[in-house]
């Protein structure tokens, strides 16, 4: 995300109850007060030290011609690798970008495209009540007037992203959390109801919300109603979100632009899934193009996160025109990881044992996790060989997962914004048979 972090603070002294820690040499810092971290070197001063951006950093947000005098050794001798390695790679680098700042940014690092934009992050703040209002819908009305609510919304969201990524594939990812992390907590609202009652105050909002929340709550919610399952359950949820897409990309056409959008159906185990969803979409595109008199060309694809996507990934190519390989998840539920908890809990102790080299989540697990992006990538070309590969989970970023990327004929690795020069680094390394950074 940009920001600097120092990992690994074993010499200082914490004491919670006074709020200070105290650092070798005595320092003694106090809750508030301010410090000042080198990313770099790891070194913390006590209070605030005069900053600036970095050279390399300003080379990259275009503030800074290599080829000026404000350009300095270490500036030319970067462009100068990267021009060479965007050169020779073979692997395009996307971006994983939800907003149009990101987007934007992301371009001026290097990135071709979006390749993974999250839907879900456009239902949060102010939107969570309409996401409320739709789950709490009683009939179709309730639930159509709340969906309308949202396109709107949805479709300016999509609107400024294709004017960012103007002329380059953006990748949309339609929404895949489950609907209960829209919603309030179950605890806080009970407290809240019961508070309600005991002062003689039922709130028949509140009470609907919480039957609702108690309704949805799932033992695993990442292991239930989310992804393609949400678009099959919730009428309309998925069609509304489509028909943003196509009208956002109608409207930039009209302006002039170029918008090359991409819908990614997320979760997809079985190809009825997908070839239920494609459907509604293509006919919810060719309504939209048939209003707005301008054709769209938008390519419909599916996220490969579950293990059995991956092996019948011959079958699901005949309704998807991409693959996209989620290695997040698909590490998660290959390995039987909860990354939320098990990081925590016990990968210190796997590292310690040797049973991990690195954590399958920071480099890809190649004989494991990276067998079925293997499988899954050879089906999916057998059944269709013009089949777009990438992956949009974080080890599109890390050094070492980018040369087997490269090496299993993947088209696109995508990752956050401040990787995009690392991975059109490595990318070219891989081209032209080299090791990894570092290695």
């Amino acid at each position: 995300m940009g920001k600097t972090c120092v990992c690994g603070a074993e010499e200082l002294q914490v004491d919670t109850k006074a709020k200070k820690f105290t650092a070798p040499d005595g320092t003694v810092v106090a809750e508030g007060d301010v410090i000042s971290i080198d990313g770099s070197t790891g070194k913390v001063w006590l209070g605030e030290v005069p900053v600036e951006p970095s050279s390399v950093v300003r080379y990259f947000e275009g503030e800074i011609d290599p080829d000026s005098d404000d350009a300095d050794d270490l500036v030319r001798s970067v462009h100068r690798i990267l021009t060479h390695a965007d050169e020779v790679r073979r692997l395009d680098v996307r971006t994983n970008a939800d907003t149009p700042e990101d987007s934007a940014r992301a371009r001026r690092f290097g990135a071709r495209g979006i390749g993974l934009c999250r839907t879900e992050h456009m239902f949060l703040g102010d939107r969570r009540q309409l996401v409320e209002k739709l789950i709490l819908a009683d009939g179709d009305e309730e639930r159509q007037a709340a969906l309308d609510a949202l396109e709107p919304l949805q479709k300016q969201d999509f609107l400024e992203i294709f004017e960012a990524m103007d002329g380059l594939p953006v990748t949309v990812r339609l929404l895949d959390p489950p609907l209960h992390e829209f919603l309030p907590d179950l605890t806080e609202l009970s407290v809240r109801v019961a508070l309600a009652e005991e002062r003689g105050e039922p709130d028949e909002g509140s009470l609907r919300l919480l039957a609702a929340v108690r309704g949805m709550h799932e033992s695993n919610p990442m292991l239930g109603l989310r992804g393609v399952r949400l678009g099959l359950v919730v009428p309309g949820l998925f069609a509304m979100q489509v028909r943003a897409i196509a009208e956002a990309a109608c409207e930039r056409r009209k302006a002039g632009g170029d918008p090359r959008p991409e819908i990614m159906i997320p979760l997809v185990g079985a190809v009825q899934e997908l070839e239920a969803i494609r459907e509604e979409s293509e006919r919810v595109l060719a309504d939209v193009c048939q209003e707005e008199g301008v054709q769209i060309e938008a390519l419909i694809g599916t996220m490969i996160e579950v293990p059995r996507a991956a092996l019948t990934a011959g079958e699901i190519a005949e309704y998807a025109e991409f693959f996209s390989f989620g290695t997040n998840d698909l590490t998660q539920m290959t390995w039987g990881f909860s990354r939320d908890d098990v990081e925590a809990a016990f990968f210190h102790q796997y590292l310690d044992k040797g049973i991990f080299g690195i954590s399958p989540f920071e480099s890809l697990d190649r004989e494991g996790v990276g067998r079925l992006v293997q499988i899954g990538a050879e089906a999916g070309r057998a059944a269709r060989p013009d089949l777009k590969l990438g992956i949009c989970g974080e080890h599109g970023g890390d050094p070492d997962s980018v040369h087997f990327f490269h090496a299993v004929g993947l088209d696109y690795v995508s990752c956050s914004p401040f990787r995009v020069p690392v991975a059109r680094l490595e990318a070219g390394r891989a081209a032209l048979g080299g090791d990894r950074a570092g290695s």
